[in-house]
C-alpha cells in the first residue's frame, strides 16, 4: 500500500484501505475515552469518592445512636440514680432559716473538741449553678487529735460541710490566751488556718427544676 496515493481528505475517508479505517477508528476511539473520562468521568469519581466519604460518616453516626438507643434503658436508670442523689445532697443543704444554727454548731463542735477559736469569720456567698457556696474562715489552737476531733465532728454533722485552704503550723509561744498555757504542758499546741464551706440551696432553681419534671 502506497500512502502517498491516499486521498487524505476526511470527505474521502470511506475510500480509504481498511487498516488505515482501522487505524483512525482507533485514534478517534482513544480520543472520544480521553475526553470522556477528562470531562465526565473524572467529576463522577470525585462525587463518588465524596459519596463514600459521606456514607462511611453516616454510618458511624448510625452506630453511634445505635449503641446510645441500645444503652438507653441504662442511661435512664443512670439518671435516676443521679437524681436521687442530688436531691438527697439537696436535703443536707441548709435552708437559709438554718445556717445561723449551723454556725452555732460547727462553732459548737469545735469548742467540744477542745480547740481555742482565733477566727470564726463567715464570708460572702458564692452564688452557683443550684446552690450557694457559703464560706467560713477559721483560725483555731488545739493538740492535733484535738484538730482531728473537730474534722471528724464537721463531717459527721447533718448538714453538708467541707473544710478548705487547711494549714497547720506548731503554735508560737507567748500567742495563746490562759487556756493555751495550760494546754501547753499538756503538748504542743498547733494552730489551724482553714476555710470551711457548707451549702445553701437555691430555691428559685429547684423550683425550676421541679416544673421542668411536670
Amino acid at each position: 500500500m502506497n500512502l502517498s496515493e491516499v486521498n487524505w481528505d476526511f470527505n474521502a475517508a470511506g475510500s480509504w484501505p481498511v487498516p488505515i479505517k482501522i487505524v483512525a477508528i482507533a485514534i478517534v476511539a482513544i480520543i472520544v475515552a480521553t475526553a470522556g473520562v477528562y470531562f465526565i468521568t473524572l467529576d463522577q469519581l470525585t462525587e463518588l469518592e465524596q459519596l463514600e466519604a459521606k456514607e462511611q460518616s453516616l454510618k458511624s453516626s448510625f452506630e453511634s445512636k445505635q449503641n446510645k438507643a441500645i444503652n438507653l434503658p441504662d442511661y435512664r436508670e443512670q439518671l435516676k440514680q443521679i437524681e436521687a442523689s442530688l436531691g438527697e445532697m439537696i436535703k443536707q443543704m441548709p435552708t437559709k432559716a438554718e445556717v445561723a444554727n449551723l454556725l452555732v454548731d460547727i462553732s459548737q463542735t469545735g469548742l467540744a473538741s477542745g480547740l481555742e477559736f482565733r477566727l470564726f469569720k463567715p464570708g460572702n456567698a458564692v452564688r452557683k449553678d443550684f446552690y450557694s457556696e457559703l464560706p467560713i474562715s477559721i483560725k483555731v489552737i488545739g493538740k492535733y487529735e484535738e484538730l482531728g476531733l473537730f474534722v471528724s465532728g464537721l463531717a459527721s454533722l447533718p448538714r453538708i460541710v467541707t473544710v478548705h485552704n487547711v494549714s497547720i503550723l506548731p503554735n508560737s509561744k507567748g500567742k495563746s490566751g490562759a487556756k493555751g498555757l495550760a494546754k501547753e504542758k499538756e503538748g504542743e499546741l498547733m494552730v489551724m488556718d482553714a476555710v470551711i464551706k457548707t451549702y445553701n440551696e437555691e430555691t428559685g432553681v429547684v423550683k425550676k427544676k421541679k416544673g421542668r419534671r411536670r
